[in-house]
């Protein structure tokens, strides 16, 4: 019986406030007030860590990411005041990669120039259209020309590995749109573009009024003409929604997709630890609400839940399959706990059914990247 081994570390940090929600959003979002509670919850996020150490088991810190929320409305003095808690707790990795996502809207060159002495090396900056009309229907609170300068801003901070997000499928739009949002998008030089549809959520202001989006032969049309425009100059689909060039994939994202472990502090921050000893894989979550992470009379965490052993193939799966290059079949008995075996026949009727390819790696074919929920079934 393969035993579960330790797998590279991550951290993740949520900052929960945006200046106003987006009506696609479903994120744990909550609008800022005049002023944020930066001390407190800087407080908070390490007290927050202190209680998850324990979980560290001796490794070092792979990558980190400031998602939110908008991670770019803190100042550069919190921002600060948490790598010194980090660092104290913490043992980085060399080469590790820190990412922060920001918004045209809250872009400073001073701050941003700050990010970057305190060792924030990537930015991901949330785009989404170069048109104001599409902004405007997004609810974005950035301009079109506010997003370019944006983008030179964090040039001339030192900033040269970063993302740009992209939506497309967007109201009204065309194909014409679509591919001028690529090509601006380009013109810009980033390292890495996340490039996705824009979907309705639950619990969305979009969900309980929908906007007219564009019919399935036009978002047909614009996946096929994007993917093939990026393509053409040099960026690589990595993942479903993630292009990059050579050796700028997202390292910590590519250790979610991997089933890597992660911890993850902050208000509605969930997370994924690996004990060996315990022959456990936990699935954690902190409390949603600023105003509850904030209450030092409240918990921080809400949830550790045990990722049963014939659960794990299809979490496993869930993730690995989002790769386009494939994943070392080896990893998923070191990332389990389990035998190969357990994936089959399941996985036997993929390959004979075209979405998996046969070989060394568990990889999709074109017809299973096309159909990834069809495939994931298989695993049930």
């Amino acid at each position: 019986m393969p035993q579960l081994t330790l797998p590279p570390l991550s951290l993740y940090i949520h900052i929960p406030w945006c200046v106003r929600k987006c009506p696609y959003c479903d994120f744990n979002s909550h609008k800022a007030g005049e002023s944020l509670p930066e001390k407190d919850y800087v407080a908070a996020l390490l007290d927050d860590l202190d209680r998850d150490l324990h979980w560290v088991q001796g490794r070092s810190i792979h990558s980190i990411f400031f998602g939110g929320g908008t991670p770019s409305l803190l100042s550069v003095e919190a921002y600060e005041a948490l790598f010194a808690g980090l660092k104290q707790r913490l043992t980085f990795d060399d080469d590790i990669e820190i990412t922060l996502e920001a918004n045209p809207g809250t872009f400073e060159a001073e701050k941003f120039k700050g990010y970057r002495q305190l060792g924030i090396n990537r930015l991901s900056i949330g785009i989404q259209s170069f048109r104001d009309e599409q902004l405007k229907a997004l609810g974005r609170i950035h301009s079109a020309d506010e997003a370019i300068r944006a983008v030179e801003m964090a040039r001339n901070a030192g900033f040269d590995n970063f993302n740009l997000d992209l939506m497309h499928g967007l109201p009204d739009q065309t194909l014409d749109m679509a591919l001028a949002d690529i090509q601006q998008a380009l013109d810009l030089k980033p390292t890495h573009l996340s490039w996705y549809q824009l979907t309705i959520e639950p619990n969305t202001e979009y969900f309980k009024y929908p906007p007219k989006l564009p019919e399935d032969e036009t978002l047909w049309a614009i996946q096929e003409a994007g993917q093939k425009l990026l393509a053409e100059n040099g960026f690589a689909q990595y993942e479903i929604s993630a292009y990059s060039q050579a050796g700028t994939q997202a390292k910590h994202n590519l250790n979610y997709w991997q089933f890597g472990d992660y911890l993850g502090i902050g208000a509605g921050a969930h997370g994924k630890v690996t004990l060996p000893a315990q022959n456990q894989i936990l699935r954690t979550a902190k409390t949603r609400l600023p105003k509850d992470y904030l209450n030092l009379a409240k918990p921080f965490l809400v949830s550790a839940d045990n990722i049963e052993s014939e659960d794990r193939p299809l979490e496993f799966m869930m993730n690995a399959l989002r790769l386009y290059q494939g994943t070392d079949k080896q990893l998923f008995s070191a990332r389990t706990g389990l035998d190969f075996s357990a994936l089959s026949p399941q996985y036997e009727a993929a390959i004979q059914e075209g979405f998996l390819e046969t070989g060394p790696e568990i990889k999709t074919t074109a017809k299973g990247q096309l159909f990834l929920n069809a495939l994931l079934e298989r695993f049930l």
